[in-house]
């Protein structure tokens, strides 16, 4: 089965996750099915803001398929995690914010493709994990970024004991941006894609866009081009019309 993608009129695009077995399990057809389709999509000339979720509400993503991984020698690993590690980055660099509607499980590769969304809202009996380490692997690529979402301390007993949180905790570490019960998710995603959708679309894409150098540039560097950034939002039209309607609402 192929992964679904929809986008509405406001250009918020849909893209529900289609795995193996019951927890949405991505193996390297998934995986490159995704990756490809990612691409394709940010070229979208409608496109405001994307919506990644699983098929249903059983899992986001459960992890990456071990009948797979079973069988890797030390070449086709590396090609493996590669493969993943293209997926998450083409979610981490996507032009506009990209939402991650968790429910259910959680794990592993599924876990680092959320940890490479902008926003994470999950229902209140989602689960979250990095069990790699059970399995005689480290936790890699996108689980780099962990320590900056939860902290050092957190990030040590996720990746290091393999264990599994719930969602109040995950939101209480500041893994989940929000928690909703599971009725309630899918109208508090679409209430978020539709304020962020109602934003300037350039602004958008060009706070998106210094997020990303933020994280790997000296703060010095960040603050000076900051600057450039600033005047240069001014060439879009979108700051005189965005303003110009605030000042209307206000008189």
């Amino acid at each position: 089965m192929t992964h679904a993608l929809t986008i509405d009129d406001q250009g918020i695009a849909t893209l529900a996750i289609h795995g193996k077995k019951s927890l949405n399990i991505v193996g390297t057809p998934e995986i490159t099915s995704l990756t490809a389709l990612l691409l394709q999509l940010r070229d979208e000339p409608r496109l405001r803001v994307l919506v990644l979720r699983g098929r249903d509400e059983r899992a986001f993503i459960g992890g990456a398929d071990i009948h797979e991984m079973a069988a890797l020698t030390p070449d086709t690993a590396t090609a493996f995690i590669t493969r993943l590690k293209d997926l998450c980055e083409a979610l981490r660099l996507f032009p506009v914010p990209v939402i991650a509607q968790i429910s259910g499980w959680c794990l592993g590769g599924g876990l680092e493709a959320a940890l490479a969304c902008d926003l994470r809202l999950g229902s209140a009996d989602s689960t979250y994990g990095m069990p790699e380490v059970k399995v005689g692997i480290p936790s890699v690529i996108h689980a780099a970024l962990l320590p900056r979402r939860v902290g050092p301390s957190a990030a040590a007993w996720l990746l290091l004991t393999g264990e599994s949180i719930g969602a109040a905790e995950a939101l209480r570490l500041d893994l989940l941006h929000q928690v909703h019960a599971a009725a309630a998710l899918d109208a508090a995603v679409q209430a978020t894609a539709a304020q962020l959708a109602g934003l300037g679309t350039q602004v958008l894409r060009q706070q998106k866009r210094m997020l990303r150098d933020w994280e790997r540039q000296p703060v010095e560097a960040s603050i000076a081009q900051s600057v450039a950034e600033f005047g240069s939002a001014f060439r879009t039209g979108e700051p005189q019309r965005y303003m110009q309607a605030f000042l209307d609402r206000k008189r």
